[in-house]
């Protein structure tokens, strides 16, 4: 065998290997929970809900909007709006091409989609974060959907629901990020003056900004089981209080132990929940069933 001939064979070897490693990365879960590996079908099924250990893996938004709204029943707004550079930020790359990788990732130029739905048959205003947008990062364009909603939601005299995944504001923006915690926050005071019900999702992660806004807002806050939740990392909070930190402190079922959310709730009962929620809290006086969590 010539070295054309081995080079070409051990080439084709390498990319049957690699397809093969492919094909089994598609077709396998392996949970971080648990370690179990399961057949992806079998954890599709279940919402990306580990079988074994009821471990919520990550979804993408896609998904998100299949599991909490009803089909074809979203309707987005303000998709357009884009956000500018107003300091001209640069660290390794520029802001104005961070936006760009994102748009082209994920088909937006924001970590948010805001629109109207219906959730388990209740029609409500929602915004989602994308996490895959520059880590769900809020700024000023995040901050103006948020407020459009509730606008909106006032106008339209419905329930608001707000997915946070988020690592909070965001630095490309300086202070214009920041401001966006006391602009959504302002906007919630009017939507409660309007008597109507904001449901608060806190999924993994909320941390940042944004849990020290809006996400902490809520008539009702719901966590995803074992979603990290909170305002600065373990690390940091260790480094700047110097002591030891309870375990599992900045966890879902930690921070309902100890009454900072309402409830934790699975996947696979979101949906009912967050519709039975929205339809106790917005029709009160009318003859409302019996609250039961």
């Amino acid at each position: 065998m010539g070295f054309a001939s081995f080079f070409k064979n051990f080439a084709k070897e390498e990319k049957e290997k690699k397809d093969t490693e492919s094909a089994s990365a598609t077709t396998w879960v392996k949970c971080p929970g648990c370690n179990a590996l399961m057949y992806y079908k079998e954890v599709a099924a279940q919402h990306n809900v580990c079988p074994k250990c009821n471990y919520h893996l990550k979804i993408s938004l896609a998904e998100r909007i299949a599991m909490l709204c009803d089909d074809n029943s979203l309707v987005e707004y303000d998709k357009d709006l884009c956000p500018v550079d107003p300091i001209a930020f640069v660290d390794k790359k520029s802001y104005e091409r961070r936006i760009e990788e994102g748009e082209e990732k994920c088909g937006r130029p924001s970590s948010v989609l805001a629109g109207e739905c219906l959730i388990d048959g209740v029609g409500a205003q929602i915004v989602l974060f994308d996490f895959s947008f520059m880590g769900g990062s809020m700024g000023s364009v995040e901050g103006e959907k948020i407020v459009r909603a509730i606008k909106r939601a006032i106008v339209n005299r419905q329930g608001l629901v707000i997915v946070s995944a988020s690592g909070g504001a965001r630095m490309q923006e300086s202070t214009f990020s920041l401001m966006q915690m006391a602009k959504t926050s302002a906007a919630l005071a009017k939507l409660s003056d309007a008597k109507l019900p904001f449901v608060s999702i806190l999924t993994d992660p909320t941390l940042g900004g944004v849990s020290a806004s809006f996400a902490f807002l809520g008539d009702i806050i719901i966590a995803e089981p074992g979603a990290t939740v909170g305002f600065a990392g373990a690390r940091v909070i260790k480094q700047t209080i110097g002591t030891d930190l309870p375990e599992g402190f900045q966890k879902a079922e930690f921070l309902l132990e100890h009454g900072l959310i309402d409830m934790v709730v699975s996947r696979k009962d979101l949906k009912a929940r967050v519709g039975f929620l929205l339809r106790f809290l917005n029709d009160y006086e009318q003859n409302s069933p019996v609250l039961h969590f």
